[in-house]
């Protein structure tokens, strides 16, 4: 696939992204990760495994490890998390984290070579720095990683000072992303997140200092009491702290499904008009100071390895969203982290007691995944081509795959013409680009290629008639 060349990022019609816009995965997979099934087990990713194994040479693994533990619980957050005081319970936890370390290196075999490491959570710096060193220490007897890998960590900077940073460095982490989400006093108070910005601009400072060679900040837009002069004021204050990447997130109210939520007071919430007015604010601001719009909510400098990545045509999405690696299997560790091998995906469990009890009985705590069909297989290439590059030839995917795309795609292409009228994307010479406003709505152009949806929505059209 042909990377797309990159556009004028300051296009941005808020009536048409508002027309156009509509709920929808952000595939970080495909199939996406509600069409996990149960029958996929620790059988069925050992059978993924031998088919790895088949490969020469073999590829190098990423490796996430899922550190649930807060100290409080951000309203927000819709990440799978517990909320604890009682630093034992890590404790407890690394010690399974370690075990199925030590079974999924087994398995592995002399294929252990890792190029990517990611700490995630939760908030990882809740551990004691002797467990951290203690895992740390674990995984690189069980596992081959690389003095040249990249090796990430989520930090709360509620959680670290400079001493802490120091230590982070000592483990070998040399990428840091800092949980920001907005400096706005206000808005802190309502999402139960009091952090000022001389605490986060200290730990970001100490890792500049300790030699991290990435840092990226997390921002939240759509949250309650924010407005686009208030997230302005949070901009200007990040970009001056010159961080080397950006995630600007949507916030989802989905009380539902998240608990915490319920504790926000949903009349507080900008409305639709205004979220995308904050929106609006934050990509000029992000691109006139610089920045580059990977795509989706990532932006990073022009020389990060991100946006390095984009330009030569190695980018790619898994569940910690854009990576610079694309020739990399996935490994997870921990309760509900979901990794990727081959043409198939799994989760762990996703209650502690459940991960706990398949671990003392000596098996993978895999609850679900899935075995990629190859209509999958060519599905997920189209979605993450038109992720990562904004580009792809549709006689280079039909060659690869086997098949005509004109004629295996026409009820998506003829959908696409109306993406197409609105300059949303451009039809051409066999390809299909992603123009720079079509990149803020690039996972809607997505999901005319999602089967699945597909599908589902129109179970649900004739659910309503009947």
């Amino acid at each position: 696939m042909a990377s797309a060349t990159i556009p004028d990022q300051k296009s941005f019609d808020p009536d048409l992204i508002a027309r156009h816009h509509r709920e929808g995965p952000r595939y970080t997979s495909y199939p996406t990760a509600d069409r996990f099934v149960g029958s996929f087990n620790a059988e069925s990713y050992g059978h993924h495994l031998a088919r790895r194994r088949l490969e020469t040479p073999a590829r190098p693994w990423s490796l996430y490890v899922h550190l649930p533990f807060c100290a409080t619980v951000c309203y927000y957050c819709g990440c799978n998390k517990i909320a604890t005081r009682n630093v034992r319970r890590a404790s407890d936890y690394v010690d399974y984290l370690l075990c199925e370390a030590a079974m999924r290196a087994d398995q592995l075999g002399d294929d252990r070579r890792l190029a990517q490491v990611h700490w995630g959570g939760g908030t990882p710096t809740f551990l004691p720095f002797e467990q951290m060193r203690r895992l740390m220490l674990a995984l690189r007897s069980h596992f081959d990683l690389r003095e040249e890998a990249e090796v990430a960590i989520e930090v709360d900077p509620r959680t670290v000072d400079a001493r802490g940073v120091e230590q982070l460095t000592s483990l070998g982490f040399n990428r840091m992303s800092i949980g920001i989400q907005d400096f706005d006093p206000d808005v802190q108070a309502s999402v139960n997140r009091i952090q000022s910005e001389a605490q986060t601009l200290a730990v970001l400072d100490a890792a500049r200092e300790a030699g991290f060679r990435s840092i990226n900040v997390d921002l939240i837009y759509g949250l309650p009491r924010q407005s686009s002069s208030s997230f302005a004021r949070t901009l200007d204050q990040v970009i001056a702290a010159a961080p080397d990447r950006i995630a600007l997130y949507s916030y989802a109210h989905l009380p539902q499904t998240f608990r915490p939520q319920r504790r926000i007071d949903v009349a507080q919430l900008p409305s639709p008009e205004a979220k995308l007015q904050i929106f609006d604010v934050a990509i000029h601001r992000l691109t006139d100071a610089g920045f580059v719009y990977i795509g989706m909510d990532h932006f990073a400098r022009p020389n990060d390895e991100l946006a390095v990545a984009q330009r030569e045509g190695r980018l790619q999405r898994n569940f910690q969203g854009y990576s610079t690696r694309a020739d990399c299997d996935l490994i997870a560790l921990g309760v509900s982290g979901i990794g990727a091998v081959g043409a198939s995906y799994y989760q762990n469990q996703r209650e502690l007691a459940d991960y706990y009890d398949a671990i003392d009985r000596g098996v993978l705590p895999i609850m679900r995944g899935v075995e990629l069909t190859p209509d999958d297989v060519l599905r997920r290439a189209v979605i993450h081509g038109l992720m990562c590059h904004f580009a792809l030839s549709m006689e280079a995917v039909g060659r690869a795959h086997g098949i005509d795309f004109e004629t295996y795609f026409r009820q998506e292409l003829k959908e696409l013409k109306q993406f197409a009228r609105d300059g949303l994307v451009e039809l051409r010479d066999g390809r299909i680009v992603v123009t720079s406003l079509g990149r803020f709505l690039v996972r809607n152009i997505c999901m005319v290629f999602d089967r699945y949806l597909r599908e589902r929505e129109q179970r649900a059209r004739y659910s309503k008639v009947i």
